[in-house]
């Protein structure tokens, strides 16, 4: 292949795990059909309190405009860290380990649960090219433990990674628990995988007194060049032993309706799981990707009592520094007033238990 092809190639896989938007050559996702709804038009889900994905002309301005200014990452950032997980986790408590970006094995009840698992190399269509991982999975494949479910949050590359969910079930069969029409996706790709598909809203139960409620989500979805929206995205609450988790695995934030939401329905909450990273451009990325100012103010809203942060420091899909998205979440709790403690940003491998 030749340098000109590759970097074409590079550009369109970058640009399809940041957005959603797709390889030229690529497009393979089946689609949901039901019935309309306040959120599905009977073709395409939409966010009432949402905004539309950006165009075509805008990505092409944010990816080749001449003022862009995009930040050169380490090509490896190791972390110190790596966790080889207990077989289980029984009684009151929760433990949650920090795989990467937004990949999470959270233990409780005697069930393992993983969100949004990517131990793929890239996030991204292809295998030779697109956001390559800076650092390894905080937990080696071969370490996990039997893993009973696996949530899934949407069909962006850096979220529902193929290859990861066919080794799962290959070795595992877990349940797969992700919103409408991923299911689909995922079938096509590999019929063993145990996709369940549900609305937002509804509440599935997990077993040992652990369950999920699939919760709207400032967000969009893609996977092809004609699937725009065709699969629901959405955030999680899990109930738990010590109390609910709220998980949110890619959000905007606006005027933090979502937020407001989840604390009116479902608090209190023990913990949030929010994302910190993937912001730069704010004019591009801001309706779609919180900065870590917005997640402070996602955490006030949502009135969760502890927070950790996640979606930093693993692929890079947008323009800011490896570093910045952690340096940026201390400044905006110090000005918020709220104790750094309070919302931490863990590395690859690191382990926080409840």
């Amino acid at each position: 292949m030749n340098i000109t092809r590759r970097k074409v190639l590079g550009w369109l896989a970058g640009t399809a795990a940041a957005l959603g938007l797709p390889s030229l050559w690529i497009s393979q996702m089946k689609t949901y059909a039901g019935p309309a709804s306040d959120h599905f038009d009977g073709m395409r889900f939409f966010d009432p309190d949402g905004a539309p994905p950006k165009s075509l002309r805008n990505v092409l301005r944010w990816q080749f405009g001449r003022d862009r200014e995009r930040a050169v990452w380490p090509e490896r950032t190791p972390s110190p860290y790596a966790d080889t997980p207990p077989a289980r986790v029984d009684g009151a408590k929760v433990r949650l380990s920090f795989v990467g970006h937004a990949s999470w094995l959270i233990q409780t009840a005697g069930l393992n649960i993983l969100v949004d698992p990517v131990w793929s190399e890239r996030a991204s269509p292809f295998s030779f090219a697109g956001p390559k991982r800076h650092n390894d999975p905080g937990i080696a494949f071969e370490a996990l433990p039997k893993v009973d479910i696996v949530l899934v949050s949407h069909g962006h590359y850096d979220h529902l990674d193929m290859a990861t969910l066919s080794r799962l079930a290959a070795k595992f069969l877990p349940r797969v628990i992700t919103p409408l029409g991923n299911d689909a996706t995922m079938r096509s790709s590999d019929d063993a995988i145990k996709a369940e598909a549900f609305d937002w809203q509804q509440r599935v139960d997990l077993g040992n007194g652990v369950a999920v409620t699939l919760v709207p989500t400032r967000h969009w979805s893609a996977r092809g060049l004609f699937d725009r929206n065709k699969a629901l995205w959405a955030s999680f609450v899990l109930e738990t032993p010590v109390g609910k988790l709220y998980i949110v695995c890619d959000s905007g934030y606006s005027e933090g309706r979502h937020f407001r939401r989840v604390a009116e329905d479902h608090g209190p909450l023990r913990l949030a799981i929010l994302p910190i990273g993937a912001y730069e451009p704010r004019w591009f990325m801001k309706d779609q990707h919180m900065n870590p100012s917005d997640a402070v103010k996602a955490l006030a809203d949502c009135g969760a009592a502890q927070a950790l942060a996640h979606h930093h420091g693993t692929f890079q899909l947008t323009d800011e520094a490896i570093d910045a998205p952690v340096i940026a979440l201390a400044e905006a709790l110090d000005e918020a007033k709220i104790p750094r403690e309070r919302f931490v940003a863990l590395k690859s491998g690191q382990v926080v238990e409840i």
